[in-house]
């Protein structure tokens, strides 16, 4: 009997060992999608680590939306974002991320993952932060951030080099400059330039990087980009894989063509803070709206982006 219980005792897991198991419960709580009150109760249970830090006995709203957007856990993913809306867009501890970048990474990961409904809820809450349209501003978020890189991407770059056009106009409708560079000086056009030399107007993704190319177009009234010396000197090449209209708009040789000049000064128009919808409710035609963004859905009570 008594190896019975010292065989019992030695399967049982230390305290220790259940202490670090916590993170790895949590983790599986947002995987499988558990109700937010179980999610909160486990989030700011004071755990006992081996750290005497007590920043490492609970889950920053930061962290936790990290969680959720991974998993695409977007009734958790809106509670955060409506409770803790300053801290839920903060930069995460060290535990999560030890780059040096000062950009908090959650717009850079709803793009990465493409997680369309928890990106528009970023967006939302960001502006309803600011108080009003005018003031808002990327300059928090505009950088990518994280993801062990110093490249001054911004999450504009990542949606054109993972071809989201979703993304793309989700993005640039808020704010986002399509002018912005890299350390390398590439604009988000000329990564998606990059991608339509590299692969041709035809092969996989073609669609989506046609759509990526486009949606930029309309929000950009003046094109500065680094490829632009490129295009000119293979013109038969760059006339192929664009169209000759879009060819000769690039190289500012034709101003743009009438369809996208019109639609360029409308969307000047349009609110970010209002951004996706009013381009929806816009009376025209949806195959003169900037291709790729899908429509609105119902989900508990509340009308997201998907």
């Amino acid at each position: 009997m008594a190896s019975l219980d010292v065989g019992a005792a030695s399967a049982a897991p230390s305290f220790e060992e259940h202490c670090e198991s916590f993170p790895l419960l949590f983790y599986r709580a947002v995987r499988d999608l558990k109700p937010v009150w179980m999610l909160e109760d486990m989030r700011t249970m004071e755990t006992f680590y081996r750290q005497e830090d007590a920043s490492h006995r609970t889950y920053a709203p930061s962290e936790a939306l990290l969680y959720a957007i991974v998993h695409d856990h977007q009734a958790y993913a809106r509670y955060l974002l409506t409770r803790y809306t300053d801290e839920a867009l903060a930069r995460p501890g060290e535990r999560f991320c030890r780059c040096l970048s000062p950009a908090a990474p959650h717009l850079a990961m709803a793009v990465r993952y493409d997680r369309r409904c928890i990106l528009g809820l970023i967006l939302q809450e960001t502006h309803r932060r600011a108080g009003a349209p005018s003031s808002f501003s990327f300059s928090r978020a505009d950088r990518a951030g994280c993801f062990h890189v110093e490249d001054g991407r911004t999450p504009l770059h990542l949606a054109c080099e993972l071809l989201r056009p979703e993304a793309v106009v989700m993005l640039l409708g808020s704010g986002a400059s399509p002018h912005a560079q890299d350390c390398d000086g590439l604009t988000p056009l000329d990564v998606v330039l990059e991608k339509l030399g590299g692969r041709g107007k035809e092969g996989h993704g073609a669609r989506g990087r046609r759509q990526c190319l486009d949606n930029l177009l309309m929000f950009m009234p003046t094109v500065h980009f680094k490829m632009k010396g490129a295009l000119s000197r293979e013109p038969e090449r760059w006339s192929e894989l664009l169209g000759e209209e879009t060819y000769l708009y690039l190289t500012e040789r034709r101003p743009a063509p009438l369809a996208l000049a019109a639609m360029q000064t409308v969307l000047r128009q349009l609110s970010p803070a209002t951004f996706p919808d009013s381009l929806r409710d816009l009376p025209i035609p949806s195959s003169l709206k900037p291709p790729g963004l899908l429509p609105v859905t119902q989900r508990d009570g509340h009308r997201v982006v998907l």
